[in-house]
């Protein structure tokens, strides 16, 4: 895989560098919510520029039906890579239509825009080759060069992502060499103890990994509503909790295959439940009560790890020298619901070992809930590809990257 520094060493000014990044930002109307995603394909940006490269940006953002929606338009995004570089930046209201065309045409050297939402094109996410290509095809007159910096969207089969690549010279920006480099930390020769948090809603989204896991990891924490299937498994009273029945089977012989091989899963011990799902937008007093894992309330939903799996998960990552943490442990976005997912935070902080956020909503949590995004060893931008790449998938936007 080539890389973004060998491309600058090859000289770049007066070429019209293509850069897939990832800007799929949260927002508010039009509020950006957390800019991180845009703040981390800046150093390949800035680079480009300042080589003299005529820089084309181009993302997906939401899930747009392959046709223009400006509910999901870049021009925030666009709009704060801007005020982040400190230089204007150029925006086309279409993806390789006259405005992208001419946007890219009157671009000088050193110069920077954005084009629309690359899903508004129904080729971008097409399933079939012949479509998916002519997108691709029609994005490659834009530029000379292409860079891939979309670390988030690496996993997905995508014009931009994997067939864009095939037909222009191509080279991995910084964010996705980063990324990369990592990730192989926690494949490759990892530091023991490794112990790896899983959190979040569907445990069906985390059961390829844990497969995996359970022959790499020495311990494995089990929060979020996924932990409820886990407590089923284990015969345990739920309530009205998070649960996806046709997973019980999966979770019982990993719970088994964790027993045989000696890898340590560990799950709540105690939860913080109430009658009915907190109100997000008001943030209303919710006064959930913490009863025993094994002892939910059949009228109540678990909605938080309790304050003594808090010690204890605490405790199981302190001696950690590797930890990677993906998914929260509750609904943290409510503050009544959201000291589980701060105590395994602060864990990661008061580590020694090296920690790796694994992107998302663990992503968000950490900067919703104030902490330093510097004192964790690395916070990946990209969940599901994190994911995928620790399940030992091919992800098809790394393997176009390839020569």
């Amino acid at each position: 895989m080539k890389t973004i520094d060998e491309l600058l060493s090859e000289g770049v000014a007066g070429k019209r560098v293509f850069v897939r990044a990832d800007l799929n930002v949260p927002l508010d109307g039009t509020t950006i919510t957390d800019d991180g995603r845009i703040r981390a394909v800046l150093p390949t940006v800035k680079a480009l520029a300042e080589a003299g490269a005529r820089v084309v940006v181009a993302s997906h953002l939401g899930r747009p039906k392959g046709a223009p929606d400006p509910v999901f338009s870049l021009a925030p995004a666009a709009a704060r890579l801007g005020e982040l570089l400190g230089a204007d930046v150029a925006f086309a209201t279409d993806t390789v239509g006259e405005s992208a065309r001419a946007t890219v045409a009157g671009l000088a050297d050193g110069r920077v825009a954005v084009v629309e939402n690359l899903r508004f094109n129904a080729g971008e996410t097409s399933k079939d080759d012949a479509e998916r290509g002519a997108f691709a095809d029609r994005l490659a007159a834009l530029a000379d060069v292409y860079v891939g910096d979309g670390f988030g969207a690496v996993h997905r089969k995508h014009a931009s992502v994997y067939d864009l690549p095939a037909r222009l010279p191509h080279y991995a920006g910084y964010l996705i060499a980063n990324e990369v480099g990592v990730l192989k930390k926690l494949t490759d020769d990892v530091k023991r103890p490794y112990v790896v948090a899983l959190g979040g809603a569907k445990v069906s989204d985390k059961l390829a990994v844990i497969d995996q896991l359970l022959g790499k990891a020495d311990r494995i924490l089990i929060g979020g509503g996924m932990a409820y299937t886990f407590l089923k498994a284990k015969g345990y009273e739920i309530g009205k909790s998070l649960l996806q029945e046709d997973q019980i089977p999966a979770v019982r012989e990993y719970i088994e295959r964790a027993e045989k091989t000696g890898v340590e899963l560990v799950l709540p011990v105690d939860t913080l439940v109430a009658a009915d799902f907190p109100d997000l937008k008001t943030k209303a007093p919710a006064n959930p009560t913490t009863v025993a894992a094994d002892a939910i309330p059949a009228d109540q939903e678990g909605l938080d790890i309790g304050p003594e799996t808090r010690k204890l998960y605490a405790s199981k990552l302190a001696d950690a020298a590797t930890v990677f943490w993906n998914g929260p442990m509750g609904v943290f976005e409510h503050p009544d619901y959201a000291e589980g997912t701060k105590a395994v935070a602060q864990a990661l902080v008061d580590s020694k070992g090296f920690t790796v956020v694994g992107g998302g909503d663990s992503a968000a949590a950490v900067r919703t809930l104030g902490f330093d995004e510097t004192a964790f060893g690395h916070i990946s931008t990209g969940g599901g590809a994190s994911l995928e790449y620790l399940e030992g998938k091919t992800l098809p936007g790394l393997a176009a990257l390839e020569d």
